[in-house]
């Protein structure tokens, strides 16, 4: 028997809810928003799992790369795509949206977004702090010229 798994994380807990090939759901839990965490409890209540959903977010890298690299079949939802199916709910909470999450992907009705490789997040982690630091340089240069200038000092350029 087929199983899918819906995953509501936010930063401390994760919200995880196992539905079968019918949409019924077997098991709602929550465990630590670990990687480590969300494997055990996948692997133990989940033993034929088909796909597991998580929504596109900050820590949606970090899961999905450490869940593939324990042999899971996680796969990463567009956030804007799950928000729009999720919003239809009468009672919003994480737990409900776990298993919103498992029947999106056992249906099929989402929309999957390609996670980049830890190497391109820390590339892109470094040039835009790089670009941030260069903005704060400059800021502080043009202060510092402003705050001279009513006391006759101009500075140069350089």
């Amino acid at each position: 028997m087929k199983q899918y798994v819906g995953l509501d994380v936010s930063l401390e807990q994760t919200a995880v809810c196992i539905v079968d090939e019918q949409g019924k759901a077997l098991w709602r839990g929550k465990c630590a928003s670990t990687p480590e965490a969300i494997a055990a409890v996948v692997k133990a209540r989940a033993t034929h799992v088909e796909r597991i959903g998580l929504e596109s977010g900050p820590l949606s890298t970090w899961h999905w790369h450490e869940l593939k690299k324990r042999g899971l079949p996680v796969i990463c939802l567009d956030a804007r795509h799950a928000k729009a199916a999720l919003s239809l709910q009468v009672n919003k909470t994480d737990p409900n949206d776990a298993l919103g999450l498992a029947q999106i992907v056992r249906t099929g009705w989402y929309r999957e977004v390609t996670v980049k490789s830890l190497d391109s997040q820390v590339i892109r982690s470094f040039l835009s702090s790089r670009a941030r630091l260069v903005e704060v340089r400059v800021d502080l240069i043009n202060q510092i010229r402003g705050m001279l200038k009513p006391f006759g000092l101009v500075a140069g350029k350089g």
